[in-house]
């Protein structure tokens, strides 16, 4: 074939880039077409950034393919890479803008499990002593007028004291510090548990080894899980953060809102808060408002 036939094909970097961008021209979903083309984009002009080499592109499969198979029903490092790169922070707060005044979202993490046992008001999550101090966090589920919300759901979960959560704990059987509760007639409610600890993230697989040749700690402040929801109002994914953690201000994910910051109050004497709970100290309480937004 004479090569005054062939007709001109891709020999650069650019030439690359804008040939795979076309190959999507013919996309039918107009979102997906957005997306990848965009994606695409963004990968190439990140490669020519840094000038990324064979080898090093090679290490980058390498640890995509680790991280692929420290994913199981109990583990998902995939959203751990997620939460550590910000990747999850923004997409939630892109993802959940709401209207000022409404509680804020917050990353959701590797660690909700389906299931947890619905629980009575004031019930116990604590299904294994961990000797933690007992915790009493407590409040109401509020709409933006201030009127409170009877019936919300409050999906309640959280590491226990020693740091891990169920799903880390080898010699838990059955779900330890979760539970699902609802909101009286005066949209109040209560959980009792312990107060939460700092704890590390897991950091034995690839997403802890990029966190060490970066310098970076896997640390995250203490903290309680809720999702709150009610008919009619947008859910809300959201943690409670310890204003005395001194992680508040490196968290390995990058979760923490100021709105989000209460005050876990201790008390050592039989006060009234101990007797309108029925609690003997020492014990600590939270009270805090969640306020949701309508649909």
């Amino acid at each position: 074939m004479s090569t005054a036939a062939l007709k001109p094909r891709p020999t650069t970097e650019d030439d690359i880039t804008a040939e795979v961008l076309r190959r999507f021209d013919n996309t039918q979903d107009p979102r997906l077409k957005q997306i990848m083309q965009s994606l695409v984009t963004h990968v190439h002009a990140f490669l020519k950034d840094v000038q990324l080499q064979e080898h090093e592109w090679w290490k980058g499969i390498d640890f995509l393919t680790k991280t692929g198979h420290m994913c199981d029903d109990k583990r998902q490092e995939f959203i751990l890479l997620s939460d550590t790169l910000g990747i999850s922070m923004v997409t939630d707060l892109i993802s959940n803008r709401k209207p000022a005044g409404a509680t804020e979202s917050t990353v959701f993490g590797p660690f909700h499990r389906a299931g947890a046992p619905e629980k009575e008001y004031g019930a116990d999550i604590v299904a294994k002593d961990n000797a933690g101090t007992m915790a009493y966090c407590f409040g109401r589920v509020l709409d933006m007028n201030g009127k409170p919300i009877a019936g919300a759901a409050l999906d309640v979960w959280q590491a226990a004291a020693d740091g891990l959560y169920d799903v880390q704990d080898t010699t838990l059987e059955n779900m330890n510090m979760r539970g699902i509760f609802h909101t009286d007639k005066d949209g109040r409610y209560l959980v009792k548990t312990t107060r939460p600890v700092p704890y590390q993230i897991p950091f034995d697989g690839p997403v802890g080894q990029m966190l060490t040749a970066t310098n970076r700690h896997p640390w995250r402040p203490a903290h309680v899980h809720f999702v709150v929801s009610a008919p009619g109002y947008q859910k809300v994914t959201t943690h409670v953060f310890d204003s005395i953690d001194k992680y508040l201000d490196g968290d390995a994910v990058f979760g923490v809102k100021n709105s989000l910051i209460a005050e876990f109050k201790m008390h050592d004497t039989k006060d009234d808060i101990a007797r309108q709970f029925g609690a003997e100290p020492p014990f600590v309480t939270c009270e805090f408002d969640f306020v949701l937004a309508p649909e």
